[in-house]
């Protein structure tokens, strides 16, 4: 028997808090990325990639992109260092393009304004400003619009390569699960990554120069999930690098011995690995088989402010969301309750955050919940942008050393897509016709 395994995802765009993404999209949105007009020091041509062209002002915006999504005021000797990855980056993207457009594989104006509005409703950011805001930056908004659409096209290749592999049998998860249990009392690792691909050995030394930029700009505060998305040449990239608990033998042997030795929150230096380097940072480690913790199922109710709390000064419209929030931790009694107030309030968090580990809750939050009864809720928690309300519906001691049976499906569909990723790019790289110039 073969059971369906969930659609891989698509291609929402990652950024950092800071960078405020919304808008309408341009009408020539569903169609291939234009070079700019001719005669100007934008259009000189970079490359030519079974000819289409990659412009200079192509490159220069996104480095601009890069440098708004990091929050990071970068210096032009920092983004001229990054300008050939983005090179290749770009080139990359035409490929991938270009053979979603050979397979008739088209990605309409809606599906991208969708992925934005992903990001907007998880960010809690109003309509309209993303155009303001890349305008401001001197970045056009149709350097977004191209890396989403590339992405989104991307994705539909692979559903379409794959086929029938999207499957995953119980016997694929049965296998998984043996693998597990003789790797039990072992430690496994939550790593995310940022994959930069070395084609041919002529360029392994700049690949180590612009993975060491990248990380100094990581240990600089760049959100790793955003420079991942930026950057990555592994799917991966489409979820900040996560990868998930990986086990010892899932990992490159050089790989792990750097995991042995990094602490939680640690970021690696360039670490050779088979096709590229990897950039690591380490989430957390467990003992296989064997990690008991409290687990939280909640419901919150975020109100927002509209501006910043001065408490010595609170606006109306702050005194009003203190006084719903205090009606609403007298007057409610169910899970059910705080979270159609939450929905009300316009999902500025998500009103079921999904199950929440307690010890990984930041310490002021886990000392409510540890304190709060179950189906009570709390009083209102101000801070500076607005008021939660939250409600422990269960609580239960759970052995979250054994991942799940869907867990272990989308690790496997994970696991294929990259491979199909790699092996699909190094044979439209192998059969382009690449004109690449200074």
């Amino acid at each position: 028997m073969r059971r369906s395994c969930p659609p891989i995802p698509s291609a929402p765009v990652l950024f950092a808090a800071g960078m405020l993404l919304a808008g309408a999209l341009p009408a020539a949105a569903g169609s291939p990325p234009q070079p700019p007009p001719a005669g100007s020091e934008g259009a000189s041509i970079v490359a030519v990639v079974n000819g289409d062209v990659v412009s200079r002002e192509d490159v220069e915006n996104r480095r601009r992109l890069f440098a708004l999504s990091t929050g990071l005021p970068l210096s032009p000797e920092v983004l001229d260092r990054l300008t050939p990855q983005i090179t290749r980056q770009l080139i990359d993207e035409r490929l991938r393009l270009q053979e979603a457009q050979r397979r008739r594989i088209l990605v309409a104006d809606a599906d991208i304004a969708h992925a934005i509005n992903e990001v907007e409703a998880r960010n809690n950011m109003p309509p309209g400003t993303l155009r303001r805001r890349l305008a401001t930056d001197g970045v056009a908004y149709r350097t977004l619009v191209d890396q989403i659409r590339v992405q989104l096209a991307w994705t539909r290749v692979l559903r379409q390569q794959l086929g029938r592999q999207l499957q995953i049998s119980d016997a694929d998860v049965a296998e998984q699960e043996h693998l597990l249990k003789e790797q039990f009392g072992q430690t496994e690792f939550h790593i995310s990554e940022i994959f930069i691909p070395v084609e041919n050995p002529a360029q392994a030394e700049e690949a180590h120069k612009f993975s060491d930029t990248v990380i100094q700009q990581l240990r600089a505060g760049a959100p790793f999930p955003v420079v991942a998305a930026q950057f990555s040449q592994s799917q991966t990239a489409l979820v900040g690098g996560d990868l998930g608990w990986q086990q010892p033998a899932q990992i490159d042997p050089e790989v792990l011995r750097v995991l042995n030795e990094m602490p939680p929150g640690a970021i690696s230096n360039p670490i050779r690995v088979p096709g590229g380097y990897d950039i690591v940072t380490l989430q957390a480690k467990r003992v296989i088989g064997n990690d008991m913790a409290t687990v939280l199922n909640v419901r919150q109710a975020f109100l927002p402010f509209t501006s910043r709390l001065d408490p010595a000064n609170p606006t109306d419209q702050q005194r009003q969301m203190l006084e719903k929030a205090q009606q609403l931790s007298a007057s409610a009694q169910t899970c059910d309750q705080v979270e159609a107030a939450g929905k009300a309030a316009g999902n500025a968090r998500p009103p079921n955050p999904g199950e929440i580990r307690l010890d990984t809750v930041p310490p002021t939050m886990r000392d409510v919940l540890e304190k709060l009864p179950d189906s009570k809720p709390s009083g209102p928690l101000v801070s500076e942008d607005g008021i939660l309300i939250i409600m422990v519906c269960s609580r239960e001691q759970k052995n979250l050393g054994m991942p799940t049976r869907e867990e272990l499906m989308a690790k496997l569909l994970n696991e294929r897509v990259e491979l199909a990723s790699r092996q699909l790019l190094r044979d439209l790289q192998r059969h382009a016709m690449l004109d690449q110039r200074s």
